[in-house]
């Protein structure tokens, strides 16, 4: 058992943002285009914001600085196309599973939490792609894993992610199938418990999105390291209730910056230039 001054200094050591991996936001020039702001539902023009709920941590996506504000790739974009519409976003923390209930519920004007753009999802949201991003799992340094060959092990995982509904459970089960010994999955709150798991060794390796693990291998100071190569690409998207006449103008203005060039200065900014499309969709999950 770690004793509580150590685990203190893991956690410490592990999650503490370093100021010098957090890049400008202002360097990226962006002006309001009245022609795409000019279709924006009356409501939301009236207001002059976004809600926006957002699960933190969840870096280098969205998650807190040194001085508790809310920094991120994620957050840097959707505030380059509140620039386009001439709103301002307003960030509501949510745990990651009440966000798309809230935004359903008219609680939030959208969610922006790293959100995988799933056929099942789309049932009962409508997402604005704006990302693609793949699956990564993380191991402890010199302590190999397979993901293709995990039976019996202990994988951390955020609650209610991909990882944590879809991927880990499927091997699982055919771990089962083959008659071998099923994955232990444990779920975590955030995805910087599930880092400090990893390594104080409560489990065998993570699994969460390819900047995501990324991320945290590279502010665990040498103590993690890939395990195998990114896998399962899918789209992130910004969930919005469905049939939102809002999703349409997101969309159009995520493509001004992607046209524009802004939408890969910020990805470039955050170290994640190389998940980022060149075509924003209303519902893009793979069929």
């Amino acid at each position: 058992m770690v004793g509580a001054t150590l685990l203190a200094l893991v956690l410490s050591s592990c999650v503490t943002n370093n100021e010098g991996l957090i890049p400008v936001a202002d360097n990226v020039h962006v002006d309001k285009v009245d022609e795409i702001a000019a279709d924006l539902p009356r409501e939301v023009a009236e207001s002059g914001r976004l809600i926006a709920g957002t699960n933190i941590p969840y870096a280098p996506n969205e998650f807190k600085d040194e001085a508790g504000n809310i920094v991120g790739f994620d957050v840097d974009l959707l505030n380059a196309v509140g620039k386009v519409l001439g709103l301002t976003v307003d960030y509501k923390q949510a745990d990651f599973d009440k966000i798309i209930p809230a935004v359903q519920a008219g609680t939030y004007t959208m969610g922006m939490s790293s959100f995988t753009d799933s056929k099942e999802r789309e049932e009962s949201v409508d997402f604005v792609t704006y990302y693609r991003a793949g699956i990564q799992w993380a191991q402890r340094t010199g302590e190999p894993v397979d993901p293709n060959n995990a039976c019996g092990l202990r994988v951390g995982v955020q609650t209610t992610t991909t990882e944590d509904i879809d991927e880990v459970p499927a091997k699982s089960e055919a771990c089962v199938a083959a008659g071998r010994p099923p994955i232990k999955k444990v779920k975590f709150d955030s995805q910087d418990d599930v880092a400090n798991a990893l390594i104080l060794g409560r489990v065998d390796a993570l699994s969460a999105d390819s900047p995501v693990t990324a991320y945290a291998i590279k502010r665990s100071g040498g103590r993690l390291e890939a395990a195998g190569e990114v896998f399962d690409s899918a789209p992130y998207g910004w969930p919005l209730v469905k049939g939102s006449p809002l999703a349409p103008v997101l969309q159009r203005a995520m493509q001004y910056l992607i046209d524009g060039g802004q939408y890969q200065q910020i990805a470039d900014n955050w170290g994640v230039g190389s998940g980022t499309i060149t075509q924003s969709q209303i519902n893009g999950a793979a069929g």
